[in-house]
Formats: structure tokens, C-alpha cells, sequence
């Protein structure tokens, strides 16, 4: 009765099962599956701004009779995983690893989350011993979270292999669930890292001054993160913290508690500038500094795609497009692809002070020469490569 056999345009018909049926007008010819239907929730003032529920129209086989077939509720409608879950999951398997032997940390966002520096994020990023790549992968292809098993995610990431994670790559691992799926980074050597990551942890957790060194990176939203972190670090006496905060107003709050030590000047040249008063020039070389941090970060990211390319496609096509792999049949796959395409220490191959005289020429072009005298000494954040 709702559509009956007519295909006469119609302005809107309604069913009442809870929430109103909403067909989109015009009805389209008989013999289309294109039609589509919303549910309006009677309660709220207006639909779903996208991805609506749909209907399908389509027709009985033999009598030719008008259907209607509901089509898979859109993913951004079902609940999300709630972010204390996540945590929970996150937190077990690296407490399982450490007590396992494997030195591994939860890093980056979520810890952040753990300090009290961010309010929630959606993965997780964990460092672990390069040299335990091994019994870590083991670990996490057993490790089930909602009944889903892991795997590699999706053609990119390449093996979590002791050769490989020595030289910096990065594994990333996935857990199919819906709406989004839980996403798993693993990194060997913490990028920017100035010492070793895992003599610096607290509990699961990386210490600040080690996510502080991370979040130095070509996103805009990660400066906060670290100015934050540095404050913390300050707040606890670590006299460190001097070396991760990226705002003007915060560097002169903290001179309550005195100045900077001077061997860290020498680490950060803007420290010579305390107390800070010359606003402008402070920003200035606040400014600079960031942008040789993005411009270090934007070229270790170009030096790792530009040997990833090539090896995407050769695991692609060895995968044969299968999405079901298990992780030990698609690390067999990576294995053998990786020693084809992908050098075990491409950044070393590149040249560590090649980077940084390249990152500090840009910064001369696009902010201007006379900030290079005080740009930090970066030579040191290469630890472990």
C-alpha cells in the first residue's frame, strides 16, 4: 500500500514504526533500485546531516510486485568504541609484553591521555625493543580485542622485523572494528629520540620527556602537546622540560623557577634569550624552530615513501587483493618484499647531517637566515639509528 503499482511522483509518504519512513521524492520509475528513504527520529528537530539510512526499491521476482529491502546501517551510526576500552585493551597488552620480557611502552597520543595533556585519542602507539620484534608480533597477532583477531594494515606497513625496526620503520597493525578500526603503531627507535627510549619509563608508559621529543612533528596540533609536557616535566623539577615548550607566554611563566640551566643552552640556543622579554624575537625564533622540527619530520616521512612505493605494490600483488590474511602469512609476504624494496636503514643511508643541514636551509628560505644561529642542535636526536 505504500507504494502500491503507481509511479506517479510523490511528494513524501510515511510510515509510523517509531520513527517516520521518509521516501525521498520524486518515486522513481517502476523498475528502479534507486530509490533511497531516511528515518527521522521524532524526538530530534532535523535528519542526520549524512550517510542516512537507506531503503532500497526493487521488485518481487515473479510477481514484479514493488519491495523495499533495508540496505546496512551506515557505519558513522553505530556506537563508537569507548575510549576507556580502548585504553584498557592497550594498557594489557603492553603490561602482557613487559611481563613477557619484551621492553615496550605506550607512547604519543595515548600517552598524553595518561599525563593528563589530552583529552582522548583514537590509536595507539607503542615503542618497543627492536631486537624483541619478534615475540612482540607473536603477542599481538594473539591478542583478540572484541573477538577480532589483528592484522597488518592494509599494503603499507612494512614487517615488524628486528632489521627493519632498527632503522626506523614503523608496523602498523589493525583491528576490523566498526564504525572505525583500532589502529596499532610500533615503533623500534622513537623519532627525535636524544637517548634511550627505554630507560625512560613509567610503569607502561614512556616518560615526558620521551613523547615530549615525538610529538616534534610537522602537525600543527602536536606543539601544544609538548609545551605541555615540558611544563609538566618543569613542574616536577626536571630542569629538561627547558627544552620542550614552544610558547612565548609559558617560557617567562616558568622563570619563576629560575633560569635555564646553561648546558641546555647549548642544546637550545632560544634559551640565551631568558628572560624572554623581546616578545617579537622570542616568537620569531619560536617560529623557527618549529619549522625546522616540520621540515626534519616532512623529510624523514619523504625518505621513507619514496622506497614504500614500490614495495606497495609488490605486496599487493603477492597478496593477490586478500583482505583475510592472518599475520603470519602477510608478515611472510612483507618479509619477502621488504628485502626486495625496502633498505634496513634508510635514513642512515641518507645522511643523519644531510637531513638536518637540509631541514636548516629551508628554514633560511622560508623564515629567514639570520634565525639559523639559533636553531637547536639536532645531531643528537638520532639516538638508536
Amino acid at each position: 500500500p505504500l507504494l502500491a503499482h503507481s509511479t506517479k511522483a510523490a511528494e513524501h509518504y510515511w510510515l509510523q514504526l517509531g520513527h517516520a519512513l521518509v521516501l525521498e521524492a520524486p518515486l522513481p520509475q517502476a523498475g528502479s533500485t534507486n530509490a533511497r528513504a531516511r528515518f527521522f527520529t521524532p524526538t530530534k528537530q532535523s535528519f542526520a546531516d549524512k550517510g542516512v539510512p537507506k531503503l532500497e526499491l526493487g521488485h518481487e521476482s515473479g510477481s514484479g510486485r514493488p519491495s523495499l529491502r533495508a540496505l546496512p546501517e551506515p557505519l558513522y551510526l553505530l556506537p563508537m568504541i569507548p575510549y576507556a576500552e580502548l585504553e584498557t585493551f592497550f594498557c594489557d597488552l603492553v603490561a602482557r609484553a613487559q611481563r613477557a620480557g619484551i621492553p615496550c611502552a605506550i607512547t604519543s597520543g595515548m600517552a598524553c591521555v595518561h599525563f593528563g595533556v589530552a583529552a582522548t585519542t583514537k590509536d595507539c602507539d607503542v615503542l618497543c625493543l627492536a631486537e624483541k620484534s619478534d615475540d612482540f608480533r607473536a603477542l599481538v597477532a594473539a591478542t583478540e580485542l572484541r573477538g577480532l583477531v589483528p592484522g597488518y594494515r592494509g599494503n603499507i606497513s612494512p614487517p615488524l622485523d628486528t632489521r627493519w625496526m632498527r632503522g626506523g620503520w614503523t608496523a602498523h597493525f589493525t583491528w576490523k572494528t566498526k564504525p572505525e578500526e583500532t589502529c596499532l603503531d610500533i615503533f623500534g627507535i622513537a623519532p627525535r629520540g636524544s637517548s634511550a627510549w627505554e630507560r625512560q619509563l613509567t610503569g607502561i608508559y614512556a616518560r615526558y620527556n620521551v613523547v615530549a621529543e615525538m610529538k616534534r612533528t610537522n602537525r600543527e596540533k602536536d606543539w601544544p602537546f609538548a609545551t605541555s609536557l615540558g611544563g609538566a616535566m618543569l613542574m616536577e623539577g626536571d630542569a629538561n622540560g627547558w627544552l620542550h615548550i614552544y610558547d612565548a607566554e609559558v617560557l617567562r611563566q616558568f622563570l619563576a623557577k629560575g633560569e635555564p640551566p646553561a648546558r641546555l643552552r647549548a642544546l637550545r640556543p632560544l634559551l640565551r634569550l631568558a628572560p624572554f622579554d623581546d616578545t617579537l624575537r622570542v616568537k620569531r625564533v619560536l617560529l623557527a624552530e618549529r619549522a625546522f622540527w616540520s621540515e626534519l619530520d616532512e623529510l624523514r616521512v619523504r625518505i621513507f615513501q619514496t622506497h614504500l612505493r614500490p614495495y606497495v605494490s609488490a605486496v599487493r600483488k603477492a597478496s593477490g587483493g586478500r583482505r583475510d590474511l592472518s599475520v603470519a602469512e602477510s608478515h611472510a609476504i612483507r618479509l619477502e618484499c621488504a628485502g626486495r624494496h625496502l633498505p634496513q636503514l634508510p635514513l642512515r643511508e641518507y645522511g643523519l647531517a644531510r637531513m638536518v643541514a637540509e631541514a636548516q636551509a629551508n628554514v633560511g628560505v622560508t623564515i629567514g637566515l639570520d634565525v639559523l644561529e639559533w636553531l637547536p642542535a639536532a645531531e643528537g636526536n638520532f639516538y638508536g639509528l
